[in-house]
């Protein structure tokens, strides 16, 4: 392979690059900064949140276009987007940051990044008045503790009081309710005055009651002649040595599906389907679960080390996505829904 290759285009395989430097967010780097590019791209990859490796793939650079991040820009000219969610709606939020950040001509005066808490991360493009926000809420639901008892409130969403004026939201849940370690760290579901113990109760029917009381919140308190709602769907994992470790390849067995349980993405889909305003459903499951090659596996820190190859049965990181990566797609994906429905609005005006 020559080694004067061009280093313009972003490939979601978690290796390549956007230019020669993506971006830093204040004294936390989420995002792959590249050196050396024009050495052939030999040189090393530094992120202080999934570790220093060297550049090993490059058969994909140059498949896609520069994303537009100026015309993205332009169209939240004076708009705030929120995405409210887990961890995997947070990897989103920083890869749209990113997208947005190296868009700004001089982002050192012209954009404001706030990325010190855990529960709320920030945004801002001062020129454009636009806000790119978001809000830790893994389960949408309330979680409070009382005289030593953690209690999830079925009908009272968490955070809901600062998505109010957001002219584009995007929610997710659904990984914490699957996983069993989070659920025995509750103690009880409460649903108005009813508590029930959280091994008496089926996590699907409580998911479900979870997910109708986010939809009656949206039918309530969402304009959509001023906001578009988006729900992203479940985001696949790979687990295990075997799934994601060292893998430079998708899965090219078109047949392979996530093993995720499907009552729960129906309790999704049927809530969202059943709901007076309309929500947009983007569904990213399918293009996803074929690379397990773009999870950061062993190419991260714990604690500020960067894991041993002796350690990947035990922490590789198999379920969220290395940046530059999957999710860019992702909001190419949310980008183009935004422009075809504005497209739609400007024809039938």
């Amino acid at each position: 392979m020559k080694k004067n290759i061009s280093a313009t285009s972003l490939m979601e395989s978690g290796l390549i690059i956007r230019q020669q430097v993506l971006c830093i967010i204040g004294h936390s780097v989420h995002f792959l900064v590249i050196k050396s590019v024009a050495k052939g791209m030999e040189g090393q990859i530094l992120n202080t949140k999934v570790g220093v490796g060297k550049l090993r793939d490059v058969r994909f650079l140059g498949w896609f276009l520069r994303f537009n991040g100026t015309d993205l820009l332009e169209r939240l000219r004076g708009k705030r987007v929120i995405l409210a969610g887990d961890s995997l709606n947070r990897n989103q939020w920083e890869s749209l940051a990113c997208l947005l950040y190296s868009a700004i001509p001089i982002p050192s005066s012209q954009a404001y990044i706030n990325v010190k808490s855990n529960a709320h991360k920030v945004l801002r493009a001062k020129d454009y008045n636009c806000s790119v926000e978001f809000y830790w809420s893994p389960f949408l639901k309330q979680v409070k503790e009382n005289r030593g008892s953690k209690i999830m409130r079925l009908d009272r969403l968490s955070a809901a009081q600062n998505w109010h004026g957001a002219h584009i939201m995007v929610f997710n849940t659904g990984h914490w309710w699957e996983h069993p370690l989070k659920i025995k760290e509750l103690d009880f579901f409460q649903y108005r005055k009813k508590v029930v113990e959280v091994d008496k109760m089926e996590i699907e029917l409580a998911f479900e009651v979870a997910m109708k009381t986010w939809a009656r919140w949206i039918d309530k308190n969402v304009d959509m002649k001023n906001t578009k709602v988006f729900f992203r769907s479940i985001s696949p994992e790979h687990k295990g040595k075997q799934w994601c470790y060292n893998e430079t390849k998708p899965i090219m067995d078109e047949s392979y599906e996530v093993k995720f349980p499907k009552s729960m993405v129906e309790i999704i889909e049927r809530t969202i389907g059943n709901m007076r305003k309309p929500v947009r459903y983007l569904n990213i499951t399918k293009l996803s679960q074929y690379r397990r090659d773009a999870h950061p596996s062993v190419y991260k820190s714990k604690k500020g080390t960067l894991l041993t190859p002796g350690q990947p049965g035990f922490h590789a990181d198999c379920s969220h996505w290395c940046l530059p990566g999957l999710p860019d797609t992702w909001n190419r994906l949310l980008f183009a829904s935004m422009v075809l429905d504005n497209s739609k609005e400007t024809s039938s005006s």
